[in-house]
């Protein structure tokens, strides 16, 4: 059986970046949701957007333990931003009888700020990808979102 790779950061932490590496080197699959909403529905935000992605997760976490049932790895790649969240998605995966392990993809706050001025002028440069505009009332938003995890949650620790 196949194990879940859940891995776990602010956005803009190098999330997919890690997540794309961890891929190359081995037998994995990565389901992302920016990936999806950008294919979806283009990244299309508001209230349908915050609804979109709870099912869209929903969704995805039950393919990717069908898909380790088949033996092969997956990546979970879409921030895991709290507590409650993390230990759902655990307890879920538990239950099916399929590993998980967490990896957090830690940034500093200088870091962090240069990463998002980086993928802002990618977006504006129209060569962003599935990515969006962070502008700062977004950045906000997840701030206030976000559960930094506790060292008892995290498998691997990534520091950027």
């Amino acid at each position: 059986m196949g194990k879940i790779i859940a891995v776990c950061g602010k956005i803009c932490s190098g999330k997919s970046y890690y997540a794309k590496m961890l891929k190359s080197s081995g037998n994995y699959v990565i389901l992302s949701t920016d990936e999806a909403t950008y294919d979806l529905i283009g990244n299309i935000q508001g209230e349908f957007y915050d609804e979109f992605c709870v099912r869209l997760n929903r969704y995805l976490l039950k393919k990717a333990v069908e898909i380790a049932e088949a033996d092969c790895n997956v990546i979970l790649d879409w921030g895991f931003w709290t507590a409650g969240n993390r230990r759902s998605v655990t307890e879920y995966c538990r239950n099916k009888g399929v590993d998980i392990e967490w990896h957090y993809v830690s940034i500093s706050d200088e870091c962090w700020e240069e990463s998002i001025r980086l993928r802002n002028e990618k977006i504006m440069q129209e060569n962003g990808g599935s990515d969006f505009y962070v502008d700062d009332g977004l950045k906000n938003k997840l701030l206030s979102l976000w559960e930094e995890p506790l060292e008892e949650e995290i498998d691997v620790l990534i520091k950027r």
